[in-house]
């Protein structure tokens, strides 16, 4: 019966609520859940709840938000609840072998990446920009180390071409609910029949940072496509125009010959700016100059008398 399970759920950000959304929807409703401590606006000093904290307090569930769960007194409190199970989504910490002994049977968490490969901090995004054409989720039994524990399930899916994170992001959100909730229907007979990774064949999918958004017009489009898509919404992507960062929202490659040199604008055809790479031509739909609102690329092209041969700095 699925109200026999005292279930605590961990985590932070939207990932985790479609989830949460599922558990409640199926009976699966948590005594408890557990994300970071909440962040402070830096202009106005206002509060920002997460997402998970925010769908628990709307749902009555109790909060908690330790700095740290390797604190003896954090461990006992989390004790007093008596869990059967940790569901862990996205909660940003390693918990420690002390955590993970508590709950009857252990914990267990959605990770958006098919493991071993794309361990880690950002599968999502890393998936988009090295140009897989598959991904999925893995409900794992956590342990001491990075994504190293056990497999219980794999959902797979494929990346549509013109897929970003963002979108991505949602897609796998469902898709990781959608698992949990058959793991939990099965829960003793799922974790007694996981398997050891292989992690020969691990990879890593290290944080992403805002530098990594520079185009390189050296490189082919069809990578910079990637990199456009597997950084859209977040941190974004950008390159220089007339000495001014513009960011580059929406674009797509095109197999384009030419002799310009990277960076080079060769054609505006179809009210877009095609831009020279290292092989082919990336075609910008959306672009925002520097403070200013994203806008299409026709506006660009006349706001700022766009001209063929003018060139993105490298």
């Amino acid at each position: 019966m699925s109200d026999s399970y005292r279930i605590v759920f961990m985590g932070t950000p939207d990932f985790g609520v479609p989830a949460l959304e599922a558990m409640d929807a199926k009976g699966y409703k948590p005594i408890a859940v557990y994300c970071q401590p909440d962040k402070i606006n830096g202009r106005g000093r206002k509060i920002n709840y997460s997402p998970v904290k925010s769908f628990a307090l709307s749902h009555n569930i109790p909060v908690f938000q330790p700095d740290s769960l390797k604190k003896a007194e954090e461990q006992e409190k989390l004790r007093e609840l008596k869990p059967d199970l940790l569901v862990v989504i996205a909660y940003g910490k390693i918990l420690p072998k002390a955590v993970l002994d508590i709950p009857t049977y252990g914990a267990i968490n959605v990770h958006a990446s098919l493991l071993p490969k794309y361990r880690g901090a950002a599968p999502i995004q890393r998936v988009i920009i090295d140009g897989e054409k598959e991904t999925g989720v893995t409900i794992m039994q956590l342990d001491e180390g990075m994504d190293t524990g056990n497999i219980v399930s794999v959902r797979k899916m494929d990346i549509p071409p013109h897929m970003n994170a963002g979108e991505l992001f949602d897609a796998l959100g469902r898709l990781g609910a959608e698992e949990l909730i058959s793991v939990l229907d099965e829960l003793p007979e799922k974790l007694s029949h996981s398997v050891p990774q292989n992690h020969e064949e691990a990879t890593y999918a290290e944080k992403i940072t805002k530098d990594m958004g520079h185009l390189d017009w050296n490189l082919p489009a069809e990578k910079l496509d990637c990199l456009i898509r597997g950084m859209n919404p977040n941190p974004g992507t950008f390159s220089f125009y007339r000495g001014k960062r513009v960011k580059i929202h929406e674009a797509f490659p095109e197999d384009a010959s030419h002799t310009a040199a990277p960076g080079t604008i060769i054609s505006l055809e179809g009210e877009k700016i095609h831009v020279a790479c290292g092989k082919g031509a990336l075609v910008i739909s959306e672009i925002q100059p520097e403070n200013h609102k994203r806008m299409h690329a026709s506006d660009f092209i006349h706001g700022y008398q766009v001209k063929v041969n003018d060139e993105f700095d490298r």
